[in-house]
Parts: C-alpha cells; structure tokens; sequence
C-alpha cells in the first residue's frame, strides 16, 4: 500500500508538469486553430533562462522562476508578432510546419548558447525527501503538485472572471462575433501565446528541479504530454488537466508495476502505455473525454 501510495504521488507530480504544458498546447489551439509543435523548445528555453537567472545572477529561486515566466511571455508575443502574426489566414498545415520549423530553431539557439551537458537549476530543495508513516514523498513533487495547482487555479480565475480572459474564451469560439463587439485578435492571439510560454516555462523548471537538471532533451517533453492533450480534447482546459493527471498517473504506474512484473512487455512499457489509453479512449470519444465535437453540414 505504501508504495501504490509513493507511485501515485509521484504520477500526480508527473501529470501536473504534462497538465501545464497540456494547458499551453490548448491555450494556443483554442486561440488559433492550430497545433504549436514548438512548445517543446519553449519548455527548454525556459528552464535553460531560470538556470541563469539562478545561478549565474544568483537571484533567488522564486525571483529566479518568475523571472524566466516573465521574459518567457515576452518572448512567446514577440514570436506570434514576428513570426506567426503574418501567417493569419494562411493553410493551417503551412502554420503548423512553421511551428516544427520553429522548434528547430529554439533548440539550435539553446544548445548554441547553453551547449548539450545538463545544468542544475538550484532549486532549495534538491533531493530531499518528505515521510508520513510509511510513504516517503520527494519534496519536489510536492512542490510541483502546489505551483501547479496554484497556477491552473489561477488560469482559472482569468479565464472565468476577468474581462480579457472572457475576451480571449469569446476571440476562440466566434472570431467574427468578437470583431464585431470590438475585440481584436490580433491582441488575444499575442496573449495567448505570452500565457503558453510563460506556462511552458514552469512546467520546464518543474521537471527539472531536483537532481535530474535541465537539457535539450526536456524539449521531448512536449511529445510526452500530447496524448494528454488528446486524451483530454483538443479545445478543453479543464480536459487538459484531467488527461494530464490521467497520463503521468498511469506512466508511473506502469513503470512502478509492469516494467518490473512482466519485462516480457519490455523495459519501455511505461513510455507506450499513455498512448495505448489514448487510443483506447478515441476509440470510444473521437474528441477526447471533454473535447466539443464538430458539426458539419453537408
């Protein structure tokens, strides 16, 4: 019981990080109709920008955090502005390659600048661990759970109750009706992209905190997280966070139970069993557990 308990603390850790960047994939989808495949690149540069602000300005963890959030967002609108703000009206394939174009770019200009060997973040609590009775808990996943559940908490909140989240909820599902009342997309596609990599780059910090550190591959995290994002449908935040919760659950679950118990599965399994219950689920709900089903006409 004490280790079905330890394995689901640390699935809850794990799916909060893929809830994040489920949340930045949809935060975007939801604005533009289309599928960031960059948000990889975006999760590193942020990690790889705290470790800086952290270590070679020395500035306190959570300055150091808020700080990569802050220049994140900056450089999330900068990329909409420069980059995708001239595609509006484009083929949404076409944005979408200039969107895997665009995580090339983001991992050249990391491994240009912060080169390939993995760098410590600093974080205060490194690899100490929490003990209750018999379950031993990393600290850091307790404080991954917390930040993130602050951060979908306050995501919440903007979406539901403050004007320019009605305005961005209202741009993504009738973009002529919000024209019409005033609202310009141009401005509700910058913030969303400001808000997914400001996200994206504490899920980045979150993931890499502890002893495990930050490299290019924290990019792949993206990719980990995707059948999170279908799981949960592609238009739905609050599906986000379900499928996110859902996905690191059974990922460390696998790897806790099967990897051990049937290695006739292979050393992997743990990797390929998120897909499995991805597709288990289309099967079933096409649009994901929370995804809103398209209407056509014909």
């Amino acid at each position: 019981m004490s280790d079905f308990l330890q394995f689901l603390i640390a699935g809850v850790s794990l799916g909060a990080v893929y809830a994040l960047v489920s949340i930045s994939f949809v935060t975007i989808y939801k604005a533009t109709g289309v599928i960031n495949f960059a948000q990889g690149g975006l999760v590193v540069l942020g990690a790889m920008l705290a470790h800086t602000l952290r270590i070679q300005l020395e500035l306190p963890f959570a300055l150091a955090v808020l700080g990569a959030m802050l220049l994140m967002a900056l450089v999330g609108a900068a990329l909409e502005r420069v980059v995708l703000r001239p595609l509006v009206g484009k083929p949404v394939f076409s944005v979408t390659m200039v969107s895997l174009g665009l995580l090339i770019v983001l991992e050249q200009v990391v491994s240009a600048v912060w080169g390939y060997d993995p760098l410590l973040l600093g974080d205060p609590w490194g690899v100490s661990t929490l003990s209750v009775g018999l379950i031993t808990a990393k600290v850091a996943d307790l404080w991954t759970i917390a930040a993130a559940g602050v951060v979908l908490a306050v995501l919440w909140f903007f979406f539901n109750r403050t004007l320019r989240g009605i305005a961005m909820r209202a741009t993504a599902d009738d973009p002529e009706a919000a024209l019409a009342n005033g609202i310009g997309a141009g401005a509700v596609y910058g913030l969303a992209w400001a808000q997914s990599s400001a996200i994206s780059a504490l899920a980045g910090i979150l993931l890499a905190s502890g002893s495990k550190g930050v490299d290019l591959s924290l990019s792949q995290i993206a990719f980990r997280a995707f059948p999170a994002m279908i799981l949960g449908g592609l238009d739905s935040p609050g599906g986000a966070v379900v499928g996110g919760l859902l996905i690191g659950i059974t990922e460390v679950m696998a790897a806790g139970y099967l990897t051990p118990n049937a290695p006739w599965l292979g050393a992997n399994i743990h990797g390929v069993a998120p897909y499995l219950i991805m597709l288990l689920v289309l099967m079933v709900r096409p649009y994901g557990l929370f995804g809103t089903a398209e209407v056509r006409r014909v």
